[in-house]
């Protein structure tokens, strides 16, 4: 048997182990305090343990004050299995927080006692991060059973917050240590398809708008005395699908290949049907590309918003709730994809295929450290919803693709 083989050898006689390391997991509910829990402490006590018995050398807690945690403070681990060559690094950062479950009446069991079922293992956080946490630790035992070393350097790194913004995870992290090199392979297993094919190296940039417009509440059958809110809303919404016509780019890398702009959530107004309203307040998500700025949208928002206010007689306040500016991409020809690619291959059979999301991944926060980061990973997409479920066999073989980049050389 080859290497490769032993380690495959070796990762599927672990399905066991690494569907009750999944199970254990799930039983600590990981939740921000922010979302109403005690953040990750209990659950990084479960995952040292683990480190310290499977080979891993060097490890360090980098600890990020927050004083609504019990201890004070949200846990980051990285941890070091030593390869042949300590030139560059391989990084797998998966992340340690959950969201709440949710309606629980939703559920078909308890989410925090995961259960198995026709091969899926089902509870909170399952998929979401724990899948590929748990591959690429069990991919690094495999390596030290057989006593077996890696081409380079592995480093895992287990993180907080993640689910809540980052601010006390990777985001502190990057700020306190220069463990991630240049040339490092960085991967993050927090974006994928069914097919496991999907390599992200880019992101739109986000723009979340609240609208409030103000007009003249008046009886419904006196609409002259009044000003209707409600109505001129609508007529902003529909002169706002002109951002498509204005911003009009298509960019093959990305799926869908254009900007969107599109009126989400909608607040009530007045509770009864014979008012006039003179106050309503929408939503706007958009997911721009990179070619275009944040603020050149806006600019075109403002004159559309203009044009309404005249129109109709009203004021239109625009208020932003989040504004995240695209992240320089990761190169498709940078090695970390490369890497990805082959390994796909030899363990899926299939073609891997580096596209951009309209999503917001934390890969962003490596790359706005100029670091070169893809994320990846092979998932049926259950994350935050109810019976989240992962898929033992995307388990196993993650751990497999793992491997293989483990021993590229």
């Amino acid at each position: 048997m080859t290497e490769l083989e032993k380690i495959f050898h070796k990762i599927d006689s672990f399905r066991d182990e690494m569907i009750d390391l999944q199970i254990k997991l799930s039983s600590i509910p990981a939740i921000a305090p922010s979302s109403g829990g005690e953040g990750e402490g209990e659950k990084a006590d479960v995952l040292l343990d683990f480190l310290k018995k499977n080979g891993f050398s060097e490890i360090e807690v980098i600890k990020a004050p927050d004083l609504d945690a019990p201890a004070g403070c949200r846990p980051n681990i990285l941890a070091f299995f030593r390869g042949k060559n300590s030139s560059k690094t391989i990084w797998v950062m998966t992340h340690m927080d959950v969201v709440p479950p949710g309606e629980l009446a939703l559920w078909r069991g308890d989410p925090f006692k995961a259960w198995v079922e026709g091969g899926k293992i089902y509870g909170r956080g399952v998929e979401d991060n724990q899948q590929d946490m748990v591959a690429s630790l069990f991919a690094i035992k495999a390596f030290f059973e057989e006593g077996i070393k890696t081409n380079y350097d592995i480093g895992i790194a287990l993180v907080a917050d993640e689910e809540t913004g980052s601010e006390k995870g990777i985001d502190y992290v990057l700020n306190k240590t220069d463990a991630f090199r240049k040339n490092d392979l960085i991967i993050v297993p927090d974006a994928g398809n069914e097919e496991g094919t999907m390599i992200e190296v880019a992101e739109k940039s986000i723009l979340w708008l609240k609208f409030k417009t103000l007009g003249k509440q008046a009886h419904g059958s006196t609409p002259e005395k009044g000003v209707n809110s409600f109505k001129a809303a609508s007529f902003l919404i529909t002169e706002l699908n002109k951002l498509y016509k204005i911003f009009p780019y298509k960019d093959p890398l990305f799926d869908p290949d254009i900007s969107t702009f599109e009126p989400t959530k909608k607040e009530p107004n007045v509770p009864n049907i014979n008012t006039i309203p003179g106050e309503d307040v929408f939503y706007m998500d958009s997911r721009i590309l990179p070619r275009y700025t944040t603020e050149e949208v806006q600019a075109e928002i403002e004159k559309l918003t203009a044009k309404i206010e005249k129109e109709f007689k009203v004021k239109i306040e625009v208020k932003e709730t989040q504004k995240a500016p695209a992240a320089p991409p990761t190169s498709a020809e940078a090695p970390v994809v490369h890497a990805l690619k082959k390994a796909i291959k030899a363990i899926y059979g299939k073609e891997g295929k580096a596209i951009g999301i309209g999503g917001g991944t934390v890969a962003a926060l490596f790359r706005r450290a100029n670091f070169e980061a893809a994320c990846w990973a092979k998932l049926d997409e259950t994350a935050h919803q109810p019976n989240e479920y992962c898929i033992i066999d995307n388990m196993v073989g993650d751990a497999k693709v793992f491997a293989h980049i483990f021993l590229q050389e």
